[in-house]
């Protein structure tokens, strides 16, 4: 045994004295021997201080004998102090050298803070750090380990035990068992440059000897031990510092496109307001112009629109499902960029269909402006044209009228002639009236020819008052002459005086057969026809006045066998040929205002027609509204049932777009024919329109609603009978169905499930000081922080699954942070690119801030700040 112990002896000093400097090289002390460099007591409190990570007692700093002996005591009384049974160690034998004693004080010491922690299975210390060889190396050929001498002389136990952890270190089937040197020398290299556990055993003393020193190895063995299993701790820290940036850095991505989707809609919505206000407020110039801007409106409506819709729908549902992934994971809510709120959304999207809301009327009614001045301006045309032509034929004949070579006879038949045609010009200022009326008309209704109206009436005027000065000429000349020519024909007179207007009354009626006309329902054509048939209910009076006339044109003929009638122009052969010719318009208004009649007839089917399928798409859309809101009161329907069903009921809307698009055919056949009014039906297209979005955005609504209590389901860890008993105990308080309760409700419903919360007088006076800081005010300040009053459904879900769930938080990730850090108050960029993947290591690099601690080194980095950071404890 004497050669045994001073193998052994020699291979504890190397191996003491090697982890001995494993620690003291913290604080920058290198000892050649434990036998020696421990004498004066200085460095073996230093090596307890390591260790404990504290100050254990104050060294005397003589160099005297007493010196020592004091300072080598305070380090046993400390060791003593952990409970280790000192007996027979004093200070004095460490003082003087004695190796025994020292070795054995050194092994103490590693037994108690080294390997006595070490706890496998329900075993520690020895056994442990035995059953833990035995259960890493098992797998392993040639390697059967039974003790802490002999089964590591081979090296290939120690081979295995790095093998096992790091496979990538260690080549282990090109070992061999009978290389032992090389296989120990091999292990104990990569230990040593790998994990940084320095060479504690010579692999030619252990090779050789029989029986290798016991505590030698355990020692050895040990520093596996610790340097694997921080090894382990430090990668759960950094896989749970990885799912944490993983969370972080996709929440940022939706972040970002939301801002995006967000500023993309609005942009979208302040370009059309304006392009829609033009087409109601800039007056149209012409029937086409307007015809144009219909189709644009529908073609938006259509076709522009609707993908703008579901983008709307899907920035909510995105916003939604975001803020239920930061409360989820324990982050604070987001806030989008001033002006790009779901309510600025909201605020943008409502501005523009009041925007929209009744151009489309507006431009119908724009249309038939815009007709009925074409039919104005055609009625002023007509009526210029006959008054022009009347005022160019009397100012003709005042003109080839010779009054100096009239006989009597003849110039009394002028004077008469002219009072007769003073009748017939007052006739014919009425039309002047009328063009003037009309013209005036036209001009304050904007109509696009008002220059050329103006400009046409004022030229009838002038027309007019040419005709004045040469009728009062003519009149003049007249009278000087009448003095030299008495004689009259009374009979002329009185052809004059029942042809005159009786040529009138052919005019005018000829003018009103003539006449064009718009209508825009049964009841005017109905009218017009009434009109007509009144007209020819008097014919036979006017047909026997044109007999009587042509009796008394045969009376003049036969008394007067020479000259021409003196008071009028008018022939019976041209009064003739005017009778029959309203007799041949007559047939002709009749077939205009019956094919008038069936073509209001036709639009009055259209209107039924549209009615008919307008009627039924509102009450389906509001049955299908009443299923939305049934779909998730069933109590034996599970969330993934009640998602389902969601989705088939997604499916039979979409299944009914053709009924849709069928409406708005018929809609645009209105349009096309000019109907405005539709008395059968209460609805517009318009209004359609509204609710068909609507039942899509609710739809989705409710879907989405359903996915988020499924994603709290599932990310919390709870299960769907609580999720239900929380929607139940929500839905039985929320009286008026709007999502919210009031917050006496959400007390309510919180003592309903359980919770014990203040009394009610805190709601009624909840701004007191002793009130203040009150539980139920604590809750209050998480689901409604803004103290709105009102608590909605998703904020309840979300305490209620804070309440019943486990989630990660700001201290789990600093204590990660600082297993990474090796229990530093800092981390350093080499750590963090060691311990995580790349891409988020130079994320955590970016984002911390420098470390500013007095034990800062270069490059040092604040763990601290960036952890809390991630949960809204401070400013990222």
């Amino acid at each position: 045994m004497g050669f045994l112990d001073q193998h052994w002896d020699r291979q504890q000093l190397l191996t003491f004295t090697a982890w001995c400097n494993s620690h003291l090289r913290k604080l920058g002390i290198h000892i050649e021997s434990v036998a020696q460099d421990f004498r004066s007591g200085v460095n073996l409190v230093k090596l307890l201080e390591v260790i404990s990570g504290g100050e254990i007692a104050r060294l005397e700093t003589g160099k005297m004998r007493i010196h020592k002996v004091n300072n080598v005591k305070k380090a046993l009384d400390y060791v003593a102090s952990k409970g280790v049974n000192l007996i027979g160690i004093g200070a004095e034998e460490i003082v003087d050298g004695n190796l025994k004693m020292t070795l054995g004080m050194i092994w103490t010491i590693i037994l108690r803070f080294a390997i006595q922690d070490i706890s496998v299975e329900e075993m520690s210390a020895k056994e442990g750090l035995l059953l833990w060889c035995q259960k890493k190396t098992a797998p392993y050929k040639n390697v059967n380990v039974t003790n802490f001498h002999t089964s590591f002389k081979d090296g290939l136990a120690f081979c295995a035990l790095i093998h096992r952890h790091r496979p990538d270190l260690i080549d282990y089937n090109h070992l061999r068992k009978d290389n032992a040197v090389y296989n120990l020398q091999y292990a104990f290299e990569v230990a040593e440059k790998e994990l940084d556990i320095p060479i504690m055993l010579d692999a030619n003393d252990i090779a050789s000897t029989m029986r290798p020193d016991e505590r030698a190895i355990m020692t050895y063995v040990s520093s596996y031990y610790h340097a694997f299993a921080s090894s382990q701790q430090a990668s759960q820290a950094a896989n749970r510092i990885c799912k944490v940036l993983n969370v972080n850095q996709e929440n940022e991505t939706l972040m970002e496109e939301y801002e995006s989707l967000a500023s993309g809609l609005i942009e979208w919505i302040e370009h059309m307001i304006p392009w829609i206000d033009q087409m109601r407020e800039q007056r149209a110039s012409s029937i086409d112009e307007v015809r144009s801007r219909l189709e644009e409106f529908r073609t938006y409506r259509l076709t522009v629109k609707p993908p703008k819709t579901e983008e709307k729908g899907k920035l909510i549902t995105d916003y939604n499902t975001l803020q239920t992934k930061l409360r989820l994971s324990n982050r604070p809510a987001f806030l989008p960029t001033e002006g790009k709120l779901i309510v600025d959304i909201e605020r943008a999207w409502d501005n523009l269909e009041t925007t929209e809301r009744g151009v489309e009327q507006h431009l119908m009614s724009e249309l038939i402006r815009l007709e009925r001045l074409e039919h104005l301006f055609a009625r002023f045309s007509q009526k210029c044209d006959s008054l022009a032509a009347w005022v160019t034929e009397s100012k003709a004949y005042f003109k080839r009228d010779n009054i100096a070579e009239a006989d009597l006879n003849e110039l009394l038949g002028k004077i008469k002639s002219d009072d007769a045609f003073d009748t017939d010009m007052g006739i014919h200022r009425e039309r002047l009236d009328q063009v003037a009326s009309l013209a005036q008309e036209m001009v304050q209704q904007g109509f696009s020819k008002a220059a050329e109206v103006a400009a046409r009436s004022q030229a009838m005027n002038g027309l007019w008052e040419n005709l004045l000065i040469a009728r009062t000429k003519h009149r003049e000349d007249l009278e000087n002459a009448r003095e030299t020519q008495e004689k009259i024909d009374s009979m002329r007179l009185e052809f004059a005086k029942k042809a005159n207007p009786f040529n009138n009354w052919l005019e005018g009626a000829r003018e009103d057969l003539l006449d064009m006309f718009v209508c825009h329902s049964i009841e005017e054509v109905n009218s017009l026809v009434t009109a007509h048939e009144e007209f020819k209910a008097c014919l036979p009076e006017f047909h026997q006045i044109f007999l009587d006339i042509q009796q008394m044109q045969q009376e003049i003929d036969v008394i007067a066998s020479f000259g021409t009638n003196p008071y009028t122009n008018l022939e019976v052969d041209s009064l003739g040929t005017k009778w029959n010719e309203l007799l041949q318009l007559i047939p002709q208004r009749d077939q205009l205002l019956q094919d008038a009649l069936v073509k209001e007839k036709k639009k009055d089917e259209l209107r039924k027609t549209f009615a008919n399928h307008a009627n039924w798409f509102a009450n389906w859309t509001s049955e299908e509204q009443q299923k939305i809101s049934e779909s998730t009161m069933g109590p034996d329907l599970s969330l993934n049932e009640q998602l389902a069903y969601l989705g088939e009921l997604l499916e039979e809307v979409e299944g009914y777009k053709p009924q849709y698009e069928e409406l708005e055919n018929l809609n645009k056949l209105i349009q096309n024919e000019v109907i405005f009014n539709n008395p059968y039906c209460k609805h517009t297209m318009e209004s359609l329109n509204v609710s068909w979005e609507e039942l899509h955005n609710s739809v989705a609504r409710q879907k989405n609603a359903v996915e988020n209590q499924i994603l709290v389901r599932d990310s919390k860890g709870i299960n769907e009978e609580q999720v239900k008993e929380m929607k139940s105990a929500f839905d039985h308080f929320d009286k008026n169905d709007d999502g919210r309760l009031d917050h006496f409700e959400f007390r309510a419903c919180l003592v309903s499930l359980g919770y014990n919360v203040d009394t009610e007088e805190h709601l009624v006076n909840h701004n007191s000081e002793g009130d203040r800081h009150s539980d139920f005010e604590r809750v209050l300040q998480m689901v409604d922080p803004d103290m709105t009053g009102q608590v909605t459904f998703q904020a309840f879900m979300d305490f209620m699954t804070q309440e019943a769930s486990d989630m990660d938080t700001a201290e789990q990730i600093i204590a990660s942070f600082r297993v990474l850090a090796g229990d530093k108050r800092y981390i350093t960029p080499e750590e963090i690119r060691r311990e995580l993947p790349s891409h988020q290591a130079e994320y955590c690099i970016a984002r911390m801030v420098p470390y500013d601690g007095h034990d800062a080194i270069p490059g040092s980095l604040d763990y601290l700040s960036f952890a809390t950071a991630l949960y809204g404890q401070s400013d990222l």
